[in-house]
């Protein structure tokens, strides 16, 4: 393997990585308007109800399992920047054994962790009872599901982007067609939407794994003493658990702010709700530039080189601006337009039209930290990560409590702007230091 931290970076190679990862991810909210449309179909409000928390009940599992993809991505492009063939390919077998571990152990405790989420979103007995059944299905699939994130960190390492979006496009594309044929053909209802994900997921993963057929005859892939090698494991584990750690300080972020804006009424909440769908697509729009930089970072890290580490980051940063501009100006022409479609209440109507401008500020202060993120998640310098997330959490709760007895709603918004606004600042001040050791690695 030639080593790829000297190759030029360039905007065209930039747009290769991050061009697949958009179209890859405006797949998954439409999978999720199939899923919920067809059991929409049945004159009951329980299937909807059913698989509404079924799903969230496992994606919130799946969810704590994100960081294998984030600490894959770096750790992988750091050995294809160093031309390190074997460690690439120990790597895949690490994260494929990790995932069956991590699967399995899902499965065993199924019970108990099913149990805890329904005491946490209690419903009905009727859609309870229906949700159970939809996740006794879906668990059988939980290797395969988090063995795909693991493999998509793998291949964005190696900035193989096309067949992560080949990779999604079968397993939603798939995932719909069965949904289809499921529910309205066979009248399955929410088991049927279950068994079409099982079989989606389980089908990704065998697809997957076809992608990396060649690394996976190498003997690299089986060389047991260097995949278990126990500074190796402990290296990924320790990025892994940064990861993860930094990853619930945001996810009480933005799970706090949805319930802060539940106190000052239905209402505000439903207008909440509403922004934050427009805030995710936002997300999912700056992914591609974030992966990018990721891949890229890690490449120049491994390979030693800090004006590569430097050209990565401008030309992406550069994307990553023309991307806010569009989006910012998206919302600004579209957002009322895309409110009303959203929501047919006038109260909420205006409520969300009311703070759609702190959406907008929130599109455009979010880009230094969408950015910077990939930059240390490639350095795969991830205790910084973790410990800059703490300083913009503890900002962001000294904020709410002197803010929300002045200014209410305005008060939630501004807590959060600033939040990300202390995101980009404080990784911001570390970044120096992280360019300076690129060329020592």
């Amino acid at each position: 393997m030639t080593s790829e931290a000297g190759r030029q970076i360039t905007h065209s190679r930039v747009l290769k990585i991050a061009v697949p990862i958009l179209l890859a991810n405006i797949t998954v909210p439409l999978l999720g308007l199939v899923d919920t449309g067809v059991v929409g179909q049945i004159k009951s409000p329980v299937p909807i109800g059913a698989v509404a928390i079924g799903a969230l009940i496992l994606t919130t599992l799946y969810w704590l399992f994100g960081f294998l993809r984030m600490g894959t991505t770096g750790l992988t492009s750091q050995a294809v920047g160093a031309g390190n063939r074997a460690e690439v390919a120990a790597l895949l077998s690490r994260v494929l054994l990790f995932s069956g571990l991590s699967g399995g152990l899902i499965f065993v405790l199924q019970v108990p962790l099913f149990w805890a989420a329904f005491q946490v979103s209690p419903a009905s007995e009727a859609v309870e009872s229906m949700a159970r059944d939809y996740l006794r299905i879906r668990i059988y699939s939980a290797p395969a599901a988090i063995a795909v994130l693991g493999l998509v960190g793998w291949l964005v390492g190696q900035e193989r982007t096309r067949e992560v979006l080949y990779l999604q496009l079968w397993m939603n594309g798939l995932n719909i067609v069965l949904d289809l044929w499921f529910v309205l053909g066979l009248g399955w209802g929410a088991s049927g939407v279950a068994m079409a994900t099982v079989l989606a997921e389980i089908s990704g993963l065998g697809l997957g794994l076809w992608f990396c057929r060649a690394t996976l005859m190498a003997p690299a892939c089986r060389a047991w003493d260097s995949v278990l090698n126990r500074v190796r494991l402990l290296h990924m584990l320790t990025v892994n658990r940064d990861i993860f750690l930094r990853t619930l300080m945001l996810e009480i972020i933005f799970v706090s702010f949805i319930f802060v804006a539940a106190r000052y009424g239905d209402v505000s909440l439903a207008a909440t709700q509403v922004l934050m769908q427009f805030f995710i697509l936002a997300s999912f729009a700056l992914d591609g530039f974030a992966f990018a930089i990721e891949t890229l970072v890690g490449q120049a890290v491994g390979g030693k080189n800090r004006d590569a580490l430097r050209q990565s980051v401008v030309k992406c940063t550069q994307w990553g601006v023309g991307m806010v501009f569009i989006l910012a100006a998206g919302i600004a022409i579209g957002g009322d337009a895309l409110i009303i479609m959203m929501t047919k209440a006038p109260d909420v109507q205006l409520e969300a039209q009311r703070y759609l401008p702190y959406l907008i500020g929130a599109a455009v202060l979010s880009l230094p930290a969408f950015m910077l993120d990939g930059v240390f998640l490639g350095a795969t310098q991830t205790a910084v990560m973790r410990d800059m997330m703490a300083v913009s959490l503890a900002i962001y709760i000294l904020c709410l409590l002197a803010l929300l007895p002045l200014l209410a709603m305005h008060g939630l918004w501004i807590a959060l702007l600033v939040s990300l606004v202390a995101r980009g600042a404080t990784l911001g001040l570390r970044y120096p230091a992280l360019e300076a050791a690129a060329d020592r690695g």
